[in-house]
């Protein structure tokens, strides 16, 4: 099995099997909405098409951030630590985020597409490993030198290649990323630390996130493999 790796930039071109990752916080965070019951999710990459789709679709919400915070009309940020004090069941959810939806969004030739993070990676690997693919891309959507998308998609690499590795390691990256420091900043209360703890929560959720196109929208469900 070969693996790619791309990012926002060069994504566009990814085909075959593409895992589009973001740690902090936008796939972690939808994890956490089927958690709270959440039926779908769709991808958008504006806040316009958002707040369009939310006016549209009945029984739906909008979640995401623009510079990490919550816009205009939007119902819920980014964030696990308030998404799960949340009853999201039966909701349809349009999420736009600045680095994950992005990723997804433009993936425009993938033939088969998942958001993943870490919460949701043995779950990812088990989905990704019935289709038996020759090659997976990555996409590292935070850039890439982005650390905590970067040690999330090594350690999907490892799990293909059959490895078990020491979760720590991975775990200590994210916490030392250069998108972790504003959540260890006290005085920035809309960036909660917690939020940390709930990203690297390895394996805590035993379904995928495929997504699929569906009357021009992009729809994220959560799967059991």
């Amino acid at each position: 099995m070969k693996f790619n790796y791309t990012s926002l930039e060069t994504c566009h071109t990814a085909s075959g099997v593409v895992l589009v990752i973001d740690v902090l916080r936008a796939f972690s965070n939808a994890a956490y909405a089927f958690s709270r019951g959440a039926k779908e999710i769709i991808l958008v990459s504006t806040v316009e098409e958002a707040l369009a789709l939310k006016a549209e679709i009945p029984n739906s919400r909008a979640m995401g951030e623009v510079g990490g915070l919550p816009p205009e009309g939007f119902d819920f940020g980014n964030s696990p630590t308030q998404i799960l004090k949340e009853d999201l069941t039966g909701l349809s959810l349009i999420q736009r985020t600045g680095a994950g939806t992005q990723g997804a969004v433009r993936c425009v030739n993938a033939d088969v597409m998942l958001a993943s993070s870490f919460v949701v990676a043995n779950a990812t690997v088990t989905h990704v490993l019935k289709i038996a693919p020759p090659e997976i891309t990555f996409v590292i959507t935070g850039g890439a030198t982005n650390e905590e998308d970067l040690s999330c998609a090594e350690y999907l690499e490892a799990l293909f290649k059959g490895q078990n590795p020491e979760k720590q390691p991975f775990v200590k990256r994210v916490y030392d990323s250069r998108d972790a420091i504003q959540h260890l900043d006290p005085s920035l209360p809309e960036f909660p630390k917690s939020d940390l703890d709930y990203c690297t929560r390895i394996n805590t959720f035993d379904f995928a996130m495929p997504l699929t196109r569906k009357n021009n929208q992009l729809i994220m469900q959560a799967i059991k493999p």
